[in-house]
């Protein structure tokens, strides 16, 4: 065995591609750690990396596919879109190489060919096709001493769940293209102390191997998949636990970020605006639960008067027909200073309001103290906080997504839909639409 990677481990990704010394610059050896005797480097010099096909005793196979992502260079012409990496909930939402002026299809480019030929083997129907399916290996490059190249953090062990392609804006250009953008799931590692064996890869590279004897090596959850498929997915996903109260120093954008810039421009422009603060408020907790993978209907909002505490209705979806349930979202939405912090008596107030299945989502500008948050996770409130950093966040990706990255301009589509959906309707009618 060269060695292990560990997730979170920071890897020296030298130039010089030399895997004899183990540490390079106080930093593992990329090279070192996943060199092969007998076989050509493994390399990270794309997105998207496929290992070569081999021809095996049982069949052919690819050994695996390596991810890496650049953070630094997201948002630029050559790379519009922002991968995300949310390793303590085993999911990664990584966009293809597909870009503006590439003339071949979308799917035909080597990465994207690579990732939805991963793609169909992790939805193999059998363990013995699953067996040979290629795993995936996520890193993402991290800056050392200012630098954003020649370093990398292992992410990862995973598996494409989904596969869809969507429209992109090309930076700069105010043109559109087509890409492929894949939802992975990174498995649980927990049983390796969080470490995975190149000695696995190792085997699926040796032609001599068969893919049982290579199976062998793997990580629990890899084996637990291919012998139980998706299905398990749900007990084998990563999961890290963590404290569920925020610092407010941690709630508040870096100072000169992006985020920061974009959250003063909103309370800036809403500030004594308070209706039209809860229509961006919807529109926003819409993104959020979206985001997460359910089925959100925007309901109304609430009239100026006579509102009882609530500015929005929405509903939230779970399942369909006779497996599935519907709940009210009631929404509050507070425009206040991005340093001011929301207490526990106005979110009480929120919750005083909710109702046998229905939940509650609280948006504003500023930050949620300490022990507001402390009594929601003891007090069990079923309610969602959306801080000012995560409003940015939101609205920085709508006006990304779907305006080109003009904030002002997202902010004004926004607002122009608002006047057709002020009413003062019951919140339980949301559930008869």
């Amino acid at each position: 065995m060269v060695g292990n990677l560990k997730i979170g481990q920071v890897l020296r990704y030298a130039a010089g591609k030399d895997q004899a010394p183990a540490v390079l610059d106080g930093y593992s050896n990329f090279h070192h750690v996943t060199h092969s005797p007998d076989q050509k480097r493994v390399l990270l010099e794309a997105g998207i990396n496929g290992v070569a096909r081999l021809s095996c005793v049982d069949g052919v196979r690819r050994p695996a596919v390596l991810i890496r992502s650049s953070p630094w260079k997201a948002g630029s012409e050559q790379t519009p879109w922002h991968d995300v990496f949310d390793m303590d909930n085993g999911h990664v939402r990584y966009f293809g190489d597909h870009k503006a002026g590439v003339t071949v299809p979308p799917g035909a480019t080597k990465g994207n060919a690579w990732l939805l030929e991963a793609f169909s083997e992790h939805q193999a129907h059998t363990p013995a096709e699953r067996a040979a399916a290629a795993p995936l290996f996520l890193f993402r490059s991290v800056s050392i001493d200012g630098k954003p190249k020649g370093h990398v953090e292992f992410c990862g062990l995973g598996l494409v769940e989904r596969a869809e392609r969507l429209v992109q804006w090309s930076g700069s250009g105010h043109t559109t293209f087509v890409n492929y953008v894949y939802d992975i799931a990174l498995l649980d590692l927990s049983a390796e102390a969080d470490q995975v064996s190149w000695n696995w890869i190792d085997a699926r590279r040796d032609s001599s191997k068969t893919v049982a004897q290579a199976l062998n090596l793997a990580p629990v959850s890899w084996r637990e998949w291919v012998r139980r498929g998706n299905s398990a997915l749900p007990s084998l996903r990563r999961r890290v636990a963590r404290a569920r109260v925020t610092k407010t120093r941690e709630q508040r954008p870096a100072v000169g970020s992006t985020e920061s810039a974009a959250l003063q421009t909103i309370y800036e422009r809403f500030d004594g605006r308070k209706h039209d603060f809860e229509a961006l408020a919807s529109a926003v907790a819409a993104g959020v639960l979206r985001g997460s993978g359910h089925s959100y209907v925007e309901g109304w909002l609430t009239r100026r008067s006579g509102d009882g505490g609530a500015d929005f209705v929405g509903r939230l979806d779970i399942g369909s027909g006779l497996a599935g349930t519907s709940l009210v979202v009631l929404g509050q939405a507070k425009c206040i200073k991005p340093s001011s912090a929301v207490s526990a008596e106005e979110i009480a107030r929120v919750v005083a309001r909710l109702r046998r299945g229905w939940i509650g989502v609280y948006v504003t500008t500023g930050l949620y103290s300490e022990p507001a948050q402390l009594e929601m996770v003891e007090d069990q409130y079923p309610i969602v906080l959306i801080n000012g950093m995560h409003l940015a966040r939101q609205l920085l990706a709508i006006a990304r997504d779907d305006h080109g990255g003009d904030l002002p301009a997202c902010i004004d589509h926004i607002l122009s839909g608002q006047s057709a959906v002020i009413t003062n309707r019951r919140p339980e009618e949301v559930l008869l639409e």
